[in-house]
């Protein structure tokens, strides 16, 4: 099925209306959706909905909370997402964090008790098209073991940072620290592929082509050693900050068994113009024009930006497996 990308927020936010979730959350979690599927990241786009609609349903998400924050210090603010899903409290630090970021240079948003972060590149984005620098830690539930282990501690963690440039797109960087987002895998399985031998391990530890098998064993941190230990400093970041979850205590995000998985979420946002350095946007737009004068060189974030240029205009589809699910729902 066919559909413009407004025409496809109304159709996901029904469902989820319909489904007992307040107007305004359905509303946040189907912009961040239907913006994750318009980028091309399918694992984080329409796929969700199931899962995601089972769990308001059963209450492991609180679907009709609505987010709260306090200012603890003149540039921290925390934000309570209440065990609801994880946009509308996002949508609530991007409101406020800002101006916090230009009244004293440099602001902390923490999130707690929330859900998932999604594509994260979109919200820092969101940052840098307000003249911002924005750096963002989210942890999720445990698939990555430590490097040598085989019991999964902590989760794929995504880092996500992003600046304006001059005359151009912002700069956004966005990486999990598994070789691949889970996302992918849990993608693979849905359409019954088999995924490359260095995504995954199987829970014996040995790599395996097989999704499901991936789903049930560990993922295989990116950089080996060197991908493990900054997962361990997500988990500091996003969850010991922010008093949430750390991955091996949080819930599934894929079912809608046991209690709320409690994950956090860290942003920091900067305004260049308090450091003192004159000409910062122009600077970037030097490193980036003699980045993409080289043949065969893409910048980070270019593809998702200029696939959700081309989603704008011509509309996205819903794949007939998971449209039959969504309309179960």
């Amino acid at each position: 099925m066919k559909l413009s990308i407004a025409e496809a927020e109304d159709f996901v936010s029904s469902i989820f209306e319909r489904n007992g979730v307040l107007p305004e959350n359905a509303r946040s979690v189907a912009r961040a959706l239907v913006a994750s599927e318009a980028a091309g990241q399918g694992g984080h786009g329409f796929r969700r909905i199931p899962a995601y609609v089972k769990q308001a349903r059963s209450g492991k998400v609180d679907g009709k909370v609505r987010p709260s924050f306090e200012r603890t210090r003149p540039g921290v603010l925390a934000v309570d997402a209440g065990y609801g899903y994880a946009y509308p409290a996002i949508d609530l630090t991007v409101g406020e964090l800002p101006e916090i970021a230009r009244q004293q240079g440099i602001a902390l948003a923490v999130i707690g008790r929330s859900h998932h972060a999604g594509v994260m590149a979109l919200t820092v984005e969101r940052f840098a098209e307000m003249g911002l620098v924005a750096l963002m830690f989210a942890n999720a539930p445990a698939s990555m073991a430590p490097w040598g282990g085989t019991k999964p501690l902590y989760g794929t963690n995504p880092i996500a940072f992003a600046t304006p440039v001059k005359d151009a797109d912002p700069l956004v960087i966005d990486l999990a620290l598994s070789k691949v987002a889970r996302g992918k895998i849990m993608a693979a399985r849905q359409k019954g592929e088999t995924i490359p031998g260095d995504w995954a391990f199987d829970r014996n530890g040995r790599p395996t082509t097989d999704a499901e098998e991936a789903m049930a064993g560990t993922m295989a941190p990116a950089g080996e050693a060197k991908g493990a230990a900054l997962a361990l400093m997500v988990e500091i970041m996003a969850a010991a900050l922010t008093g949430g979850n750390f991955a091996f205590e949080a819930s599934s995000l894929f079912d809608d068994k046991g209690s709320p998985p409690s994950l956090g979420h860290t942003i920091i946002a900067i305004d260049p113009s308090s450091t003192g350095t004159a000409l910062f946007t122009d600077r970037l737009a030097t490193i980036v024009g003699e980045i993409e004068s080289q043949e065969n060189v893409r910048l980070p974030g270019r593809r998702s930006q200029g696939i959700r240029r081309n989603s704008l205009e011509s509309g996205i589809s819903i794949d007939s497996d998971i449209l039959a699910e969504i309309q179960a729902l």
